[in-house]
């Protein structure tokens, strides 16, 4: 007789979620195949190809077969790509035993709260965030405290409101400027005084920079080339969005020595070496010729400038403008109100469903009154999405 197999997952299963984000691509993938025209704004990736350069560095490394393991923690030539590309970009001076790479900048960015959060430990965490955050630090058995910001004053932080949210349990503060999903920027003033407040409490600033490059004014900057934050300041980084990559999945991580030597062990017997063509292509797109990140920029402006104003036209929404990234966050709440919809989850379910656009509601970000829009796609298709998204909103009463 076989045995009755109970089927149970482990206990941390339960504490996190399925991405919000990847179910929506998923949902609209699935009426695709079903023959539906679906407008996808789910998509937090560039509608860009990889540049020919860097895909030739992908073929060549093939054609030489490069093809085998690598260090766990990424080849010497590519860490010292992203040491080389963050110093010339950002003043910044790491070394190889400060690097990491890894299987994209999620993976980065789970191993840092798996190396450094234990049980009971606070994570601040400004609202809108980045859906992953909160289920990674929930999966190390951390506390996600979360710091609500203003749609009215463009979703902005200051160090004082993060400030206000530390207590002695506070472990790390995870910064994502410009955010997904607000667009919204932290200035540098505001971050050199959240630098100096975390440090002297021995508290890790966790910056996430995969979206450093789309910022529509000023320049990249990144905390990490303060003076002296290097022992507290945690880099995660990714050439997914800069350079088109998205598919490719290298992330990396700077960080001091300890940190990186622990991330290299749990690495060692999770994931094992990101893959050893996606690293020789990212070693291109670090060292090769740039001329691409501008051009998108410029592009995503230009959508920028069009999505945003055509958002406000419509009946019950409202919407801050994007200073970075390429996502618009719209207030939805007029529109649910007058049709008597309580929350963004229904209303992105129904949008789907009735006028076959994807978006992602608010509950994946932790508010309640907006979805998100990707113009990561072309003006046909922003300009088709929007008039459907209109309609439905007006059919709604």
């Amino acid at each position: 007789m076989t045995p009755t197999v109970e089927l149970t997952t482990a206990d941390r299963i339960s504490r996190i979620s399925v991405s919000s984000t990847m179910k929506v691509m998923a949902d609209a993938d699935k009426l695709r195949r079903e023959g539906v025209d679906v407008v996808d704004f789910s998509a937090g990736e560039p509608d860009f190809p990889t540049p020919d350069n860097i895909k030739q560095a992908g073929i060549r490394a093939i054609e030489q077969n490069f093809t085998k393991y690598t260090p766990a923690g990424g080849t010497a030539e590519c860490k010292q790509a992203v040491i080389e590309r963050h110093k010339l970009e950002f003043g910044t001076d790491y070394k190889a035993s400060e690097c990491i790479i890894g299987v994209g900048g999620k993976h980065v960015l789970f191993n840092y709260t798996q190396a450094l959060v234990n049980s009971g430990d606070e994570v601040i965490i400004p609202v809108p965030y980045w859906v992953t955050y909160k289920d990674i630090v929930n999966y190390a058995g951390g506390k996600c405290v979360f710091v609500d910001t203003d749609e009215k004053e463009g979703f902005n932080l200051t160090a004082a409101m993060i400030e206000r949210a530390i207590t002695p349990k506070t472990r790390m503060v995870i910064i994502n400027s410009p955010s997904n999903p607000s667009g919204a920027v932290l200035s540098n003033e505001e971050f050199e005084k959240l630098y100096h407040i975390t440090s002297k409490r021995g508290i890790f600033l966790l910056t996430d920079q995969c979206y450093s490059h789309f910022l529509y004014d000023g320049t990249p900057w990144s905390v990490a080339s303060l003076p002296g934050a290097k022992s507290t300041v945690l880099v995660a980084g990714t050439v997914s969005k800069t350079y088109a990559m998205t598919g490719w999945r290298i992330g990396y991580g700077l960080a001091p020595e300890p940190i990186i030597s622990a991330m290299n062990k749990l690495q060692s017997h999770s994931t094992s070496n990101p893959t050893s063509i996606a690293q020789k292509a990212a070693v291109e797109a670090l060292r090769g010729p740039q001329d691409s990140v501008p051009q998108m920029l410029a592009e995503y402006r230009r959508r920028r400038d069009f999505v945003v104003p055509r958002l406000r036209r419509i009946p019950g929404f409202d919407c801050a403008m994007p200073a970075g990234a390429f996502y618009a966050y719209p207030s939805v709440r007029g529109a649910l109100d007058r049709a008597g919809i309580k929350m963004p989850l229904e209303f992105a379910d129904r949008l789907l469903k009735e006028a076959n656009v994807a978006v992602v509601p608010g509950e994946a970000f932790g508010t309640s009154d907006h979805v998100r829009i990707s113009y990561a796609t072309s003006m046909k298709e922003l300009e088709r999405g929007l008039d459907r998204i209109q309609k439905f909103v007006e059919k709604l009463g």
